[in-house]
C-alpha cells in the first residue's frame, strides 16, 4: 500500500489552524457556520425566490429603443454591454429586429397567447348556443300546453268547459 506524505502534512497544516471558520470551506450550504447565524437572524427571511414567476413583457417603446441603441453600437462588446443593461437575449433582438422588417411597429406589439380567433368556429357556437335556447324553449312550451290541456279537461269535468276560440288570434 502506498501512503502519500504530502496529504497527510496538508491534513495535519490543517488540524494546526486555530481558527474553525477557516476550515468550513466544505461545509454545506444547509449547515450554520459559526458566522452565518447572526446574517440569517437579521435577515428576517431566508428566500429569495419570488412568490410567483412573470413572463417579462416589453412595451413596443421599449422595444424600438432597444434596437435603436444595438443599432447605433459600432465598438465590439457593446451589443453585449446593452442586452446585459436591458436584460434582453440575443435571440429577443434578432426576433424584433425580424418582426420590424417584416411588418413595421405593428409586428413589435405583443402577440395574444393561446388559439387564434375563428370567425367561423364562433359562429357555430352561437349557432349551438341558440340551438340550444331553442330547445329549451320548446320543452317549456310542450310543458306549458300539457298544463293547460289538463286545465281544460278539469273544467270539462267540473262542468264548467273553456272555450277553444281563446287561443286563436
Amino acid at each position: 500500500m502506498i501512503v502519500n506524505n504530502s496529504s497527510k502534512a496538508t491534513m495535519a497544516a490543517v488540524k494546526n489552524v486555530s481558527d474553525p471558520g477557516a476550515t468550513q470551506g466544505a461545509r454545506r450550504a444547509t449547515e450554520e457556520a459559526p458566522g452565518s447565524a447572526t446574517l440569517a437572524s437579521a435577515s428576517g427571511t431566508d428566500s429569495e425566490v419570488v412568490a410567483r414567476a412573470r413572463r417579462r413583457q416589453f412595451s413596443n417603446a421599449d422595444k424600438r429603443r432597444i434596437l435603436e441603441a444595438a443599432d447605433r453600437c459600432t465598438k465590439p462588446g457593446e451589443i453585449g454591454a446593452l442586452m446585459r443593461r436591458e436584460g434582453v437575449y440575443s435571440s429577443s433582438l434578432s426576433t424584433w429586429r425580424r418582426q420590424r422588417e417584416a411588418a413595421g411597429l405593428a409586428a413589435l406589439a405583443p402577440q395574444k397567447r393561446g388559439p387564434k380567433f375563428d370567425e367561423n368556429r364562433a359562429e357555430a357556437r352561437h349557432i349551438t348556443q341558440l340551438t340550444r335556447e331553442r330547445d329549451h324553449l320548446r320543452s317549456r312550451l310542450d310543458k306549458a300546453l300539457l298544463v293547460i290541456d289538463v286545465q281544460k279537461k278539469l273544467a270539462a269535468l267540473l262542468g264548467n268547459p273553456i272555450d277553444d276560440d281563446t287561443d286563436k288570434p
